[in-house]
C-alpha cells in the first residue's frame, strides 16, 4: 500500500471521515424511477390553461411507463430517463359546457430536446368537436412542455444531492458530465427545496459577470410589478414563492430553488438584488440589477449580473432567458422582439 502522499490521489481516503468515494472516482448509480413517477404526476395534475375558448385542466395521469436513473463516474453525472405517458384533461367552454379528452407524450427521454416532444391531444370517444381541443394543442402543449422541463431540471439537481461528494478542497465539482449541450441547457432553475446548500469552502470563489437585454410589450410599472408581486411571480414560475417587496426584504422562488434579497428598490425604474441558486456555494450571492427603460409602446429590461460563480454563467443566462423572460411573456402576453 502506498504511503500517505504517494500514489494516485484518486484513491486517497484519509481526507474524508467516512472514506466514501473520494474525488468521486468510483461508479455510483441511483434509481430515479419511483421518484420520477411521483414528480411527473405532481407537475402535470392540476395544470390549467385558459383562453377565449374557455379553460382546460389536467385531471389525471392514467399511464406512466418508463424508467429513470443517474450515474456518477469520475465526478461526472450521466442522466438516463425514458417515459411514455398519457393523461386526461377536462375542458369548460365559455358557456359552461364540459368536455373530456386525453393527451399522449410517447417520447420524453434524454435523447430528445424538449421542443421535439410529440404531444398528441384528442377528445374522448363520442365527444363533439370543440375549440378547446385546439387550446390544448397550442397553449396546453406549451404548458405541458414547461412542466416536463421542470421535471428534467429537478431530476438533474434535486434528485442528485449527495451523488457528487466534496473533493479534497471541500467543494463538490459542478455536475456537468458528458451530456449534450441541449441536455445541459435544460438544467436551469433547480435545486432541492427544504435542503441545505453545499458548505462553504472557505476560499474566494472565482466569479464572472454578464448583461442581458429584453423588450416587453408592457409599461415599466407593469413589468416592475411582475418582479415584486408574489401573485405574479407564482403565476409565471408556476411554483410557490414568498416575497417581501421592500428594501431588505427577502424573496424565495420556485419552492426555495432561488433565494435573494432586495437591496435597492426604485419603483418602476430599478431593482437591485442579492440573487442565488440554492445549489451555489453556501451564502454566495450574485448582485443582479434590473433597469426598466420606457421605450414608448414597450419597456426595455436590462439585467446586469455580477459575482456569478465561474462555470455558472451560461446556465444562469439561459435560466433568465427561459424561465424569466420567456415565461413572463407567455404568462402575461408581454411578447416582444429579442435584441
Amino acid at each position: 500500500m502506498a504511503k500517505w502522499g504517494e500514489g494516485d490521489p484518486r484513491w486517497i481516503v484519509e481526507e474524508r471521515a467516512d472514506a466514501t468515494n473520494v474525488n468521486n472516482w468510483h461508479w455510483t448509480e441511483r434509481d430515479a424511477t419511483n421518484w420520477s413517477s411521483e414528480k411527473l404526476k405532481s407537475l402535470l395534475v392540476g395544470l390549467t390553461v385558459g383562453g377565449p375558448e374557455g379553460s382546460c385542466e389536467v385531471t389525471e395521469v392514467s399511464k406512466l411507463e418508463g424508467e429513470a436513473s443517474i450515474n456518477n463516474r469520475k465526478g461526472k453525472l450521466i442522466f438516463f430517463y425514458e417515459w411514455n405517458l398519457k393523461a386526461s384533461w377536462t375542458g369548460t367552454s365559455q358557456t359552461g359546457v364540459k368536455f373530456k379528452g386525453t393527451f399522449d407524450v410517447p417520447n420524453l427521454s434524454d435523447e430528445n430536446d424538449m421542443d421535439d416532444l410529440d404531444i398528441s391531444v384528442s377528445l374522448d370517444k363520442d365527444e363533439p368537436d370543440t375549440p378547446l381541443k385546439g387550446l390544448m394543442r397550442t397553449a396546453g402543449a406549451q404548458k405541458i412542455r414547461q412542466a416536463l422541463d421542470h421535471y428534467v431540471d429537478a431530476l438533474k439537481t434535486e434528485f442528485t444531492q449527495g451523488m457528487i461528494l466534496p473533493t479534497a478542497n471541500g467543494v463538490a465539482p459542478p455536475p456537468t458530465g458528458p451530456q449534450s449541450r441541449a441536455q445541459l441547457n435544460r438544467t436551469q432553475i433547480s435545486s432541492p427545496s427544504g435542503t441545505s446548500a453545499p458548505p462553504s469552502s472557505g476560499v474566494r470563489i472565482p466569479t464572472c459577470k454578464f448583461s442581458l437585454r429584453e423588450t416587453f410589450q408592457a409599461s415599466p410599472a407593469e413589468l416592475y410589478r411582475v418582479f415584486t408581486s408574489q401573485e405574479m411571480l407564482q403565476a409565471f414560475t408556476q411554483a410557490p414563492a414568498a416575497v417581501e417587496a421592500e428594501k431588505g426584504g427577502r424573496f424565495r422562488l420556485l419552492g426555495g430553488n432561488i433565494l435573494g434579497e432586495f437591496t435597492e428598490m426604485v419603483p418602476d425604474d430599478k431593482l437591485v438584488m442579492k440573487w442565488r441558486y440554492n445549489n451555489w456555494p453556501c451564502e454566495h450571492y450574485a448582485t443582479v440589477t434590473l433597469s426598466f427603460l420606457d421605450r414608448s409602446s414597450e419597456t426595455e429590461l436590462r439585467v446586469e449580473a455580477r459575482g456569478v460563480p465561474d462555470g455558472e454563467e451560461e446556465r444562469t443566462q439561459d435560466g433568465w432567458r427561459r424561465f424569466y423572460f420567456a415565461a413572463i411573456k407567455q404568462t402575461f402576453g408581454y411578447g416582444a422582439r429579442l435584441f
